[in-house]
């Protein structure tokens, strides 16, 4: 009896190791040229107006990759819905003017201002305070002296020449700065001298953002011209020469008003049940947003990142197409097309902090953005038979490991780790999807093509510039990536810090 039981033990055993070494090729042999450059003109194409975030176009393509999931029986990836949904936030302004005395200065005229950090008020103050540069801290204090509590606040733009602009600089000297400074002085408005006046209207529509309800409100900010400092000023204004702080007697009003248009997007979520591990995940993403349109003229974003968005989904295809023929995935994985990402990751973010399946247990992400072209200022290696390979050096010391294993068996391509450097001046590690799963501790693997140049953020990217073959050599590692951390019987190890 006991010999029949380690009989059957044995057996099973076998069952399962021979599903988890089951041969991937001729799933990953479904990634080709046809399935991408079909996804990719459409996707990329004129009916999707550049797929910008919160608009139709981005709406249209979530629909588009929602169905295509459904075709290819996934499940949805957040309970009974296939998107994910977070609040976008974009102000209109609806009137904006200063006026100084007996007269009166315009918008885009005279002066500039950015709607999402101003709040609708009409301030009026008799006096204004000249604060110079306006930097207050611990290198260089512009305030000592001035009392400026509930007043209107002057100040140059940017900073001082010399060694205090190196020491500011040094302590990364944000943009926000100037404002945090007059607020922490009291101010309660800030008006900062720029050049390059009159400036063009680009609509009264301000730059969507992400949250809405301040945890900060700072002092309304407006952007003057010389113009506006000469009227406070008068004869006191020399530019940044030899300016001194002061208090001027000025009747001022400040009127700014605005409507807030709360907006929504999604992520895109298909979910593909694993077998004995399937309480555990791989995340592949991709964000399938790019920069709309101005005016009339398209940014198709067919690289940037319909490249990886087409990849994600045929490798979905390739996964489900294993699971039907009883080979599919031990661990479950989640397709996850992120919007936002051209916002400021947004999209990757919000899943992040709202996941739909737990983080800890969550093995890896495997984020693609822009796989289908060619990196031109590449001038070792073969140009043509190449990705850039970012962040396996990091959380994990698995990564590497099986990344470059799943590459010499099957793709041999060249892995190039030219963006793993820490003193890379792109900051590549931090520009995409997968960093919001990295802050968070889950391993990550990015994969890039290195096109910052040519037609970067253009109308120009379009997908007949796509290198297709070239493409699905690089979706097809991640695929064979992904099956064999789909399949190991252990979740990657955690082993090394966040930088």
């Amino acid at each position: 009896m006991r010999s029949f039981i380690l009989l059957i033990a044995v057996l099973s055993s076998g069952i399962v190791q021979a599903q988890k070494v089951a041969d991937p090729k001729s799933f990953a042999n479904s990634i080709n040229e046809d399935g991408l450059k079909k996804h990719l003109y459409t996707i990329a194409g004129k009916d999707y107006e550049g797929r910008e975030t919160a608009t139709a176009g981005q709406r249209k393509a979530a629909a588009y990759i929602e169905d295509y999931f459904k075709s290819l029986g996934l499940t949805p990836g957040n309970k009974d819905n296939y998107q994910l949904y977070y609040p976008v936030f974009q102000d209109s302004i609806t009137s904006a003017s200063i006026q100084i005395g007996s007269s009166t200065f315009q918008l885009n005229e005279d002066f500039a201002v950015n709607a999402s950090i101003n709040y609708t008020s009409t301030l009026l103050g008799a006096d204004v305070v000249f604060a110079g540069y306006g930097i207050s801290d611990s290198t260089h204090d512009d305030y000592k002296g001035l009392d400026v509590k509930g007043k209107i606040v002057l100040v140059l733009d940017g900073m001082p020449s010399g060694q205090l602009q190196a020491q500011i600089r040094g302590r990364s000297f944000n943009p926000y700065g100037k404002q945090d400074a007059a607020q922490k002085n009291g101010a309660v408005a800030l008006l900062v001298i720029q050049e390059n006046f009159p400036r063009r209207n680009d609509g009264n529509k301000g730059r969507m953002y992400l949250n809405g309800y301040k945890k900060v409100n700072r002092p309304n900010t407006f952007y003057v011209s010389e113009k506006i400092a000469k009227a406070i000023m008068g004869d006191d204004y020399k530019g940044k020469s030899n300016v001194q702080p002061k208090t001027y007697s000025s009747e001022t009003v400040l009127q700014f008003a605005k409507e807030t248009s709360h907006l929504q997007s999604s992520d895109v979520l298909g979910y593909l049940e694993g077998t004995d591990l399937k309480d555990q995940l791989v995340v592949i993403s991709a964000h399938y947003d790019h920069l709309g349109k101005r005016d009339t003229v398209i940014y198709y974003g067919a690289d940037d990142d319909g490249s990886g968005t087409v990849s994600i989904l045929e490798i979905a295809n390739a996964f489900a197409k294993a699971k039907a023929a009883g080979k599919g995935p031990r661990r479950s994985i989640l397709f996850l097309a992120n919007s936002g990402e051209e916002k400021g990751l947004w999209g990757s973010e919000y899943y992040a902090n709202h996941p739909t399946y737990p983080l800890d247990k969550t093995t890896v992400d495997l984020n693609i953005d822009m796989i289908g072209r060619l990196d031109d200022t590449r001038k070792k290696g073969d140009s043509t038979n190449y990705v850039y390979v970012v962040g396996d050096d990091k959380l994990s010391s698995d990564l590497k490991v099986i990344s470059e294993a799943q590459n010499k068996k099957y793709t041999k391509l060249e892995l190039d780790y030219k963006f793993n450097d820490p003193k890379d001046p792109q900051r590549i590690y931090y520009r995409s999807d997968h960093f919001n799963f990295a802050e968070k501790g889950v391993p990550i693997i990015f994969y890039y093509d290195g096109m910052l140049d040519a037609d970067y953020h253009k109308p120009t990217d379009t997908p007949d510039k796509i290198n297709y073959d070239v493409m699905a050599k690089r979706a097809k590692l991640v695929f064979y990536t992904a099956w064999e951390m789909a399949n190991r019987n252990d979740m990657l190890k955690r082993d090394i810090p966040l930088n």
